[in-house]
């Protein structure tokens, strides 16, 4: 997702001009390859945003930074911690708008940088789209639950892990290496790691299919060690970038370029481009490697190979095709990690208050001031304001008058992911077999692909790791269809009304056999003791996201994620409508990011060393 600018060459193109004489053949290319890390290297990713207005390529450089941030999936938390329902100080340094992971995370470092904030969370429980809410004593997720890194330390760690680090929080795991695959060809346990994965594709695809992934993990995991040299948590909106990144890890950066050679060099620059373009190079054509990567990059990111950034499928790679790599899920469910966070706010002195609607962004002389609340209550905010809402919802928030017409124009065109469909069940285990996975994923037809309405389920049953999500002998289990289902389908439809009853019927009827089909014989819907069917309306509703949607349908190639800073002085934005994405990892690094910024650099490095990175 931008330019640097710096006098003198920094390190990375000293290193690529020594390499330029010594391969003077490959001098032409090499000189494209010392413009593009000279860029990199200094990594102005988000800083040049907030310094230069953005041309296409500079957001083309920036998205680069996607594969240092790193991406993998999106928990959905839960409340244990105590939060406010009224707000008793009526100003802050920073008001946060929303409570969901990119809010925490950047209300968090602002509260370990002894800033005052306040978290402003209209729901009754803190996380956003990563709650997590009980029924009848099963505690269900409300939304994805594949996860990995939250036991990584240091620079390589993952940006959620690192802002859980410098809070002095940890999310106690389960560890599990394998999900269950449902596709036209038959079923079979996926392993993850660097080699089971031979054994599957030799059984169910081809010998071919095994030269062809050989052929596409040497190509891909030498680009990691660049990808993931530089620790998020070093990345901030301003020119300080270059002392707590560019300086400070540059030997890191070097060293990893020295590693990939010339050609790795011209190689990584393809980690800019849609990753379908590494494996059209690669002359990759087996039918089920392709459809492999398209379901692997539609559940990274909720599109194909042609639309996900290469930099967050090497990323995601290095990370599951590794030795010794595993999956983890949080015990007690993945509204752990939302009151990590909280504790972690509330530990440093920063406050939450739920039920606290946010009415109205206020804005006097041009700059954010603070924000009205449904109460009517103005609560100051003495230095920014914060909007982890997504981008058409902040812009609705907004005085129309005082918005720039390019900046309205550009959220009203930014295309949106459909929304979602889920089914939230609670049975009882008897009957049903012992060694039932967690993670279960059903394709049903390759050709429709795997972005198409009802063709592709994901099934999580945390219960198998996490007991006590359920009564005793009891299964939670969480199915959806992830930015699938059309908004416009229900749009108008009054959710008492029988229409909308018979809807939910219909749409969620795929789900329901797609249980069937991973739990097995011993599952029978009418003796569920849960059933709850949601729907594009209850995204709207519970998460206030505009049309229910996912987040931005933004395609790598096509356009870029919109940076932190906004045209209104003062009001900054973090989650899935900013840079780096949609994602856990991701929406945790826009926290992070944002909350760097309104520090001073000094703060930022002390942090830095405090937490070893």
């Amino acid at each position: 997702m931008p330019t640097a600018v710096s006098r003198g060459p920094p390190p990375t193109v000293t290193l690529l001009l020594l390499l330029l004489k010594r391969h003077p053949r490959h001098s032409q290319e090499m000189a494209s390859a010392v413009q593009f890390w000279m860029q990199c290297a200094v990594f102005v990713i988000p800083a040049v945003q907030m310094c230069f207005q953005w041309t296409r390529f500079a957001k083309t450089i920036l998205q680069v930074a996607y594969c240092l941030l790193g991406l993998l999936t999106v928990p959905r938390s839960s409340l244990c911690t105590p939060c406010s329902v009224v707000v008793s100080k009526l100003e802050a340094d920073v008001v946060v708008i929303g409570s969901g992971i990119g809010g925490l995370c950047c209300a968090g470092l602002l509260s370990r940088y002894q800033q005052d904030v306040l978290v402003l969370e209209s729901h009754d429980t803190p996380g956003g789209a990563a709650h997590s809410f009980q029924k009848k004593g099963y505690k269900f997720d409300s939304g994805p639950s594949l996860f990995s890194g939250f036991q990584s330390r240091g620079p390589q760690a993952n940006p959620l892990a690192q802002v859980l680090d410098a809070l002095g929080e940890s999310i106690p795991c389960a560890s599990y290496d394998s999900w269950m695959v449902y596709i036209p060809e038959g079923e079979f346990l996926s392993r993850i790691g660097p080699t089971e994965f031979f054994k599957d594709l030799e059984k169910y695809a081809s010998l071919n299919a095994v030269r062809e992934w050989r052929k596409l993990l040497d190509a891909i995991l030498p680009m990691s060690t660049a990808a993931m040299a530089l620790p998020p948590l070093s990345i901030r909106g301003d020119w300080g970038v270059l002392s707590t990144a560019a300086t400070r890890y540059g030997p890191s950066l070097l060293k990893s370029f020295a590693q990939m050679g010339p050609q790795g060099a011209l190689s990584a620059m393809k980690l800019l481009r849609p990753f379908s373009e590494i494996i059209d190079s690669l002359e990759l054509k087996d039918p089920f490697i392709r459809n492999w990567i398209d379901l692997l990059s539609f559940l990274l990111a909720g599109v194909k190979s042609d639309g996900v950034l290469s930099a967050e499928m090497v990323y995601m790679f290095a990370e599951w095709y590794k030795p010794g790599c595993s999956l983890e899920y949080p015990l007690h469910g993945s509204g752990a990690v939302v009151d990590a966070l909280v504790r972690g706010i509330q530990k440093f002195g920063g406050r939450i208050a739920l039920r606290s609607h946010v009415e109205n962004i206020v804005v006097q002389n041009g700059r954010a001031v603070g924000v009205k609340l449904k109460s009517g209550q103005f609560v100051r905010a003495k230095k920014a304001v914060v909007s982890n809402a997504s981008m058409w919802d902040t812009l609705n928030l907004l005085p129309q008058e005082v918005v720039p017409k390019s900046y309205k124009d550009s959220i009203k065109m930014t295309p949106q992911c459909e929304s979602f469909m889920h089914l939230h069940v609670g049975f009882d285990a008897e009957g049903i077999r012992e060694d039932l996975g967690i993670h279960h994923i059903v394709v049903n037809d390759w050709k429709r692909g795997v972005d198409a309405d009802q063709n592709v389920v994901l099934i999580s049953v945390p219960s198998v790791l996490s007991p006590d999500l359920a009564p005793p002998g009891k299964h939670v289990l969480h199915a959806y269809a992830p930015g699938t289902e059309s908004f416009e389908r229900w749009e108008g439809l009054d959710r008492k009304s029988a229409e909308y009853k018979a809807l939910k019927a219909e749409r969620s009827e795929f789900l329901w056999k797609a249980v069937e089909r991973a739990i097995g014989p011993g599952f029978d819907r009418e003796k569920c003791e849960v059933k709850l069917v949601g729907t594009p309306l209850t995204h709207r509703r519970y998460l206030r996201r505009n049309r229910g949607t996912y987040g931005p349908a933004i395609k790598a190639g096509q356009g870029t994620f919109p940076g932190h800073s906004t045209p209104i002085p003062q009001l900054y934005c973090c989650g899935d409508s900013t840079f780096p994405g949609i994602g856990v990892p991701a929406v945790a690094a826009s926290g992070a990011i944002v909350a760097n910024s309104l520090v001073s650099v000094s703060q930022h490095s002390q942090l830095l060393d405090a937490v070893g990175i």
